[in-house]
């Protein structure tokens, strides 16, 4: 398969994004208060508050 070729206004604006992403920083959360105390549930399908376990 042939290697595409870009516009030089492709490559220009492919920069200008990666240059965006570069700058962009990741919003600092404050810690999550009263939350469940080890693995996040949702991920492993089950909750568990008080000792009572409950699925998805």
């Amino acid at each position: 398969m042939p290697e595409r070729t870009l516009s030089p206004e492709a490559e220009r604006a492919l920069a200008e994004a990666e240059e965006r992403r570069k700058q962009a920083k990741m919003p600092t959360r404050p810690p999550e208060r009263g939350g469940p105390k080890g693995p996040e549930p949702t991920r492993f399908g089950d909750w568990e508050k008080k000792g009572i376990v409950s699925d998805f």
